[in-house]
């Protein structure tokens, strides 16, 4: 199944479009304006279905959305004026994935801890722990291992938290009581950097997949381009 990478440039005269691609919307916002762009009455999980992982990039010209997705994304479902989308196929990439081949990476991800409850209970921790500056990176070190990566390099950035609230609809009628919500945090970090390629298979699963948690909130896409080889 071919793999498209879009980017969404958002039209600098749309408020609409700068405030989503800006962070001044709860991130929840984005990831459905990002599902609007895909067919509606899919038995299942959209984002799963359509294989959709996502990121905001941040440039000194502004902001853009790389959408990753197993169908390209249809401009006509865009708010008028919003933006236009540029989407080109990664078949001929994936496939020249070889073991020992030198990447540039970057992935936006969400590392974590999860403490066990006798861990928790002694030092008086969350359920979730984000990590930062080297652990983060230590974090990185293992999912990159894991999925067929030997890092070279590694530059880790934080990147604000996503931020949103959920509404339960599994019981009675919620509303939009403020009361009856589950907030939503996903810590972030951008690794940056080269690798090596060890395991094309598993590298190809994991682009198509992600990486980590949050990939409804702009986390795990994992995006790769050739480098060239170390001295």
């Amino acid at each position: 199944m071919t793999l498209w990478l879009t980017r969404l440039t958002p039209q600098p005269t749309s408020r609409q479009a700068q405030q989503e691609l800006g962070g001044n919307t709860p991130h929840g916002s984005l990831h459905r304006r990002v599902m609007s762009l895909f067919p509606d009455g899919v038995p299942e999980q959209a984002r799963t279905h359509y294989g959709v992982l996502f990121r905001v990039e941040d440039t000194p010209r502004g902001s853009f959305l790389l959408v990753q997705s197993n169908q390209p994304p249809d401009p006509g479902r865009l708010p008028a004026q919003y933006g236009t989308l540029t989407t080109r196929p990664l078949d001929a990439l994936l496939d020249a994935l070889e073991a020992g081949r030198t990447l540039h990476y970057r992935c936006t991800a969400s590392p974590v801890r999860k403490p066990g409850a006798t861990t928790r209970a002694h030092y008086n921790l969350p359920a979730v722990v984000p990590l930062n500056g080297p652990a983060a990176e230590e974090w990185w070190h293992r999912q990159a291992n894991a999925v067929g990566l030997k890092p070279l390099t590694l530059q880790s950035h934080p990147v604000d938290a996503a931020r949103d609230r959920q509404h339960p609809t599994s019981t009675g009628n919620p509303g939009r009581d403020p009361k009856n919500t589950n907030r939503v945090h996903h810590h972030r970090v951008r690794f940056d950097g080269t690798a090596t390629v060890i395991d094309p298979d598993q590298l190809r699963a994991a682009i198509r997949q992600g990486i980590g948690r949050g990939k409804a909130y702009g986390c795990g896409l994992l995006s790769i381009a050739p480098a060239p080889d170390p001295v």
